[in-house]
């Protein structure tokens, strides 16, 4: 499956990009999608719309948790390899963007102000970069997990 396509179709169907990327990515893990949007619900405009971390980038934080994380409490020595791989995943997207930064990846783009989110309009979808990445963060997820394949695959 083409993750990156489905993250941008998602996306530009209404969920928010965290929601776009971690159900793209998840369709065939066993989970419900009700839940699957629940879990990324929150991320969504850099973190209910704080403009903190990219919704697309926690998305994939999610996802390396998912796959990769300990499920007892983890040693310090895997504790350290689980953050090393969260942050090489940023740094990709950091690399491929300029920053994983919703305020510095929309610099430039004319929002509201405020909390509340946008009306989903062809001007919203026009004006902002968010479904491109969307399908960015999806795709380069789906690449890491080709070269890394989880222990549990």
């Amino acid at each position: 499956m083409d993750y990156g396509a489905r993250a941008k179709e998602n996306f530009q169907s209404g969920y928010s990009c965290a929601q776009a990327v971690f159900l793209a990515c998840t369709e065939d893990m066993g989970l419900d999608t009700e839940t699957r949007a629940r879990l990324a619900s929150s991320f969504g405009g850099g973190m209910g719309r704080m403009r903190q971390v990219c919704g697309a980038v926690s998305a994939i934080v999610l996802l390396a948790g998912l796959l990769y994380a300990d499920t007892d409490i983890p040693t310090h020595e895997r504790k350290q390899a689980h953050y090393a791989r969260v942050q090489e995943l940023a740094h990709r997207f950091q690399s491929a963007h300029g920053s994983y930064l919703c305020r510095d990846l929309l610099a430039g783009v004319e929002t509201t102000p405020g909390g509340a989110p946008e009306a989903r309009t062809a001007q919203y979808y026009a004006k902002r970069p968010c479904a491109g990445l969307c399908e960015s963060a999806a795709a380069l997820f789906d690449a890491y997990v080709q070269e890394n394949p989880p222990e549990n695959a």
